[in-house]
């Protein structure tokens, strides 16, 4: 199932075109001709007539979808944390805690060879929730077990990372290294480091001199993560922390393939306080384009800092992540820090999307939103909230009535349904996590995603789970609503592209875009949710050019 680059291509198949009703009649089509990259005619075989000359490819297996896109992804980091350099000790790889401190043993061990090369132990995916018997380690502890070595263990949200004695010395932090803004270095009583960075300028602080350390290798790093992207049927992700220091090696990679690249790029610049955008809202190209400005307002429900306007669980679970009892989760910025660091890059017109999982971080970033969009009279800004963990009805119907979309993490029910509900927030909260049925009622846009490597990427799954709202365990989280088929379809495809300020590019097949493709082995609109989870990509295609997966 392949196509050369000939400048006129007659695609023919069963065509699905996702941003209409699959009552539609003009839902599925036939055939699809492309020109130089771009769809010009799409429709039934008896509308759409093979033109002179043209190539001909016939896809007889599967079904051609819109190419699929991840609208939150983390490309730059995803790419580090699942390279030969580091251990994948997440829970959808390893499953106890001996398991998990097993593979890290056997990594110090390797490393402490003198002979050894990048003589450092980075572990990412600590998961206290679902691997049981794991407790937030200290600094003492870690240097009991790695004494001589840098060690470093991300946790599986991202937003902690734990670290030695040595891996402090290596990045040069003390206890008297100040807190970035928004981020902070556990500490004891005494003032003296405990092991633990909270938050991404702090994560960055520990983490980014061992990174530093592998960037010759970067390229093979980043295209081998891209490529595999892609063959999970992605063609277009959006990176949502985006760092400008990478942009040489994007070009790069462009470089080397003739301006193209696995997949389509489109960033989000991480903020800093007091900062502007490092580029003009002008710039880049189709492949390769920052459309936007990430923000933060609180932090991950798996470490206890979202901000909610209702206490966490007193359980075993709750105090295996180290929280007191009646513990109840802070937001990172205030109301007026978010306007103020927002407001930077809105007057130049950026958009910007905000973490906000609690409900009374929801309310802030929209109290926030809200303010920059009056202050500057903004009309199509497209500012989006990020996961939405336990944002409400109320809150997604306010959200639509100032321009405001959402993309929820609606695959955190499949592997933390039960943990949700039963460890962290009861049914009458948790049972509404990721609602994006209110979402959808509420006339949003809305999208899905698997943020990096906290899942794996797997939009065909978060597209069912949206339809059923059930875990992998078979626990149905009730409090929240499912949607629709065609919305589930739309939330990685249209919707997606649509939020990625990508509409006319890529996402929707209609004349003038791209025609950027995704073939899987089933029909996706009679499928039953669990067997399209579970649906295998045939191929995908940017332009028009098809290549089997």
């Amino acid at each position: 199932m392949t196509a050369d680059s000939a400048s006129t291509t007659y695609i023919t198949g069963r065509i699905v075109r996702t941003d209409l009703d699959a009552d539609d009649p003009n839902a599925s089509a036939e055939a699809m001709i492309v020109e130089n990259g771009l769809i010009t005619a799409i429709g039934s075989k008896a509308d759409v007539d093979k033109p002179a000359g043209a190539q001909v490819v016939d896809v007889a297996d599967g079904w051609v979808l819109p190419g699929l896109i991840e609208p939150h992804g983390h490309p730059s980091l995803a790419a580090f944390q699942l390279c030969y350099a580091v251990v994948d000790i997440r829970p959808v790889t390893l499953f106890t805690a001996d398991d998990v401190w097993a593979a890290i043993k056997k990594q110090i061990a390797a490393k402490s060879d003198p002979k050894a090369d990048d003589r450092w132990v980075f572990a990412n995916g600590w998961d206290p929730l679902l691997q049981k018997g794991l407790t937030s380690p200290t600094i003492d502890e870690l240097d009991r077990v790695c004494p001589d070595i840098p060690l470093l263990i991300v946790h599986n949200s991202g937003h902690s990372l734990y670290f030695n004695s040595a891996a402090a010395a290596f990045a040069k932090i003390t206890k008297d290294t100040p807190d970035p803004a928004g981020a902070s270095f556990g500490r004891d009583a005494k003032g003296e480091l405990t092991g633990v960075a909270f938050e991404a300028g702090a994560v960055e602080l520990i983490a980014m001199p061992f990174l530093a350390t592998l960037q010759p290798k970067m390229p093979q790093i980043m295209g081998d993560y891209l490529n595999g992207l892609r063959k999970v049927g992605i063609t277009t992700v959006g990176d949502l922390s985006w760092q400008q220091n990478l942009n040489p090696l994007i070009t790069g990679l462009q470089q080397a393939a003739d301006g193209t690249l696995p997949v389509r790029l489109r960033t989000y610049e991480m903020s800093r306080p007091g900062a502007t955008a490092t580029v003009p809202l002008s710039n880049g190209d189709d492949w390769f384009r920052q459309v936007g400005v990430k923000i933060w307002c609180d932090g991950s429900p798996w470490i206890g800092n979202i901000a909610t306007s209702f206490p966490y669980l007193t359980n075993e679970a709750t105090k295996a992540i180290g929280l007191e009892p009646g513990h109840i989760g802070k937001a990172n910025y205030t109301t007026q820090q978010l306007i103020d660091i927002g407001s930077q890059y809105a007057v130049d017109g950026w958009q910007l999307a905000c973490h906000s999982h609690g409900d009374v971080a929801v309310d802030s970033t929209l109290d926030a939103f809200a303010a920059i969009i009056d202050k500057f009279a903004l009309a199509d800004h497209r500012f989006r909230i990020e996961h939405c963990g336990l944002m409400t009805p109320e809150q997604f119907n306010r959200a639509h009535s100032l321009g405001v979309t959402t993309s929820l993490f609606v695959d955190h029910i499949t592997y933390w349904g039960d943990v949700i509900v039963d460890d962290l927030f009861g049914a009458d909260h948790g049972g509404g996590w990721a609602d994006a049925g209110a979402a959808s009622d509420a006339g949003i846009a809305v999208t899905f995603h698997n943020d990096g490597t906290v899942t794996p990427c797997e939009p065909l799954r978060n597209m069912a789970v949206a339809q059923t709202r059930t875990s992998r365990t078979g626990r149905h989280l009730d409090g929240g609503k499912a949607v629709t088929r065609d919305i589930a379809l739309r939330a990685h495809t249209s919707n997606a592209a649509w939020q990625l300020h990508s509409e006319n590019q890529v996402g929707i097949l209609k004349p003038g875009n791209h025609a950027d493709l995704t073939v899987i082995d089933r029909d996706p609109r009679t499928a039953a949710p669990e067997d399209l989870a579970t649906a295998t990509v045939l191929a995908t295609a940017h332009d028009g050019v098809l290549s089997a997966v």
